[in-house]
């Protein structure tokens, strides 16, 4: 189903809405944004809570001093624009809750964080998210032209519970209906479904309805914590964070054509998870459900614990993040339920301030070793620079070794080609308020193909979007 087939823009505006709106008598408050009204929130650092589990003591500092304390644990200074904030407690330990990304995933814990935040009662809530409406182009012979939304809603809630801190995550999208079965056109993409039978090449696969409904449980002292984490959906700890919730990616409105070599299992059906936190080191292993999500986007998939995956995520200083996790998936494709598959991965993340703007990058490097089958690498660059809180630009370079470039009645299906993509852009926030920014940007992309299949792409094809954006702050 597409924008000009269905009523895709009244389900965006109902998003919009859902983005905008606020419980009333919760007393939300800004997370993370700049605007002057954000002056009026405080900081709750959570780093140091007391040890029976609840709030420290509220104190009224900004985010640029809070980011500076942070950094002044660690030698180093991390100045950051003005604007309070509220923080929310971490759920997995004592450290700043900017340190959480996707599932159990770190990032720089000097990463800026939007979204809207509140208390009630015990409760510690928060609430963020974004949709994009896209118009694009994708050129060469396999190139197609679509016009479709992607989006995310996410709403967390954490409180003391006994001698530690419950945790709950709830993410929806609506990619069912906004971007269609067969997904949105992505050259060199592949990777799951549309209707069971074909294998999708050149796009890229809608996320379900449900991305995550996940509790977790932490028992924690001033440096250490113990934690368990279960999903239905849920994410593994497998990969670096998910682009869509990583700041290095978060702002470019499309898919890396890595994604199924590094954080594809970021919607898995059944995931347990056990962790340990020491200081800036996190140990976690996780049991779950090798399978990624079939065509049927708006149901909940039964849970399996047939696969595994382990990973070691170190943060030496406020702006840095890096793991290595490896995993076994226990027939991935549904096209191909026999074939298993080894993943492994590395990704280094760096975020820095500097001259007004919040800069993140992110390398990464993704292996996939099919049994049987071929070994597959993917490197990953990306990196996204907000400007004056008003101009984004973001730049993203990938080379990857593909096998599913061709469908399986094709002699060359599973032939091994390298490729790459190189995409750039720049977003221009043109509102800004207390709740939300939106904005309009553009991307433009080259894809790189080798000779063996320039005939069928085109020698240099290139692809262009163009988009407006809403965010919740």
């Amino acid at each position: 189903m597409r924008w000009r087939d269905a009523p895709g823009w009244p389900a965006a505006c109902g998003l919009v809405a859902a983005l905008v709106l606020a419980k009333p008598g919760l007393s939300w408050a800004q997370h993370g944004g700049h605007s002057p009204g954000a002056m009026r929130d405080t900081v709750t650092t959570p780093a140091r809570e007391p040890a029976h589990g609840g709030h420290s003591a509220p104190a009224s500092r900004s985010r640029e001093a809070q980011r500076d304390t942070a950094g002044a644990r660690h030698g180093e200074h991390l100045p950051a624009a003005a604007g309070g904030h509220r923080m929310m407690p971490a759920f997995y330990g004592r450290y700043a809750f900017t340190r959480e990304a996707s599932g159990t995933a770190w990032q720089a814990e000097s990463s800026p964080h939007e979204g809207r935040h509140a208390m009630r009662a015990d409760w510690s809530l928060m609430l963020h998210g974004f949709a994009f409406a896209i118009a694009n182009r994708q050129g060469g012979p396999r190139g197609a032209d679509d016009l479709y939304s992607t989006s995310m809603l996410m709403g967390m809630a954490t409180r003391p519970m006994g001698p530690g801190r419950l945790g709950l995550r709830a993410m929806l999208s609506l990619d069912p209906l906004a971007v269609g079965k067969e997904g949105y056109p992505l050259l060199l993409q592949t990777g799951e479904t549309a209707d069971g039978r074909t294998e999708l090449i050149d796009r890229q696969h809608p996320h379900d309805l449900v991305m995550e409904l996940a509790a977790s449980y932490a028992l924690s002292d001033a440096t250490r914590s113990l934690f368990l984490y279960a999903g239905l959906p849920g994410e593994p700890a497998l990969g670096p964070p998910v682009f869509m919730h990583r700041y290095s990616g978060r702002a470019i409105p499309e898919s890396p054509i890595g994604h199924h070599w590094l954080d594809s299992t970021h919607i898995t059906y059944g995931v347990l998870t056990a962790g340990v936190v020491q200081d800036g080191w996190k140990v976690e292993a996780s049991a779950f459900r090798g399978r990624e999500p079939d065509q049927e986007r708006y149901d909940i998939e039964s849970p399996r614990l047939d696969s595994f995956s382990g990973r070691l995520s170190w943060n030496p200083a406020p702006s840095w993040a890096l793991q290595v996790s490896a995993g076994r998936l226990s027939g991935p494709e549904q096209l191909e339920p026999e074939v298993d598959v080894d993943r492994t991965t590395f990704s280094a993340i760096r975020n820095w301030r500097r001259k007004g703007a919040d800069v993140a990058a992110l390398a990464a490097w993704g292996r996939n070793r099919d049994r049987p089958g071929n070994r597959l690498d993917v490197w990953l660059l990306e990196g996204t620079a907000e400007v004056a809180d008003r101009r984004s630009v973001f730049l993203r370079a990938e080379r990857a070794e593909k096998d599913e470039l061709f469908p399986e009645d094709d002699p060359r299906a599973d032939d091994v080609f390298i490729v790459g993509r190189i995409a750039a852009g720049y977003i221009e926030d043109l509102v800004r308020s207390e709740s939300l920014k939106a904005g309009i940007g553009v991307t433009g992309s080259v894809a790189l193909v080798p000779e063996d299949l320039k005939r069928v792409y085109g020698d240099t094809p290139l692809s262009g979007s163009l988009f407006v954006r809403v965010v919740l702050r």
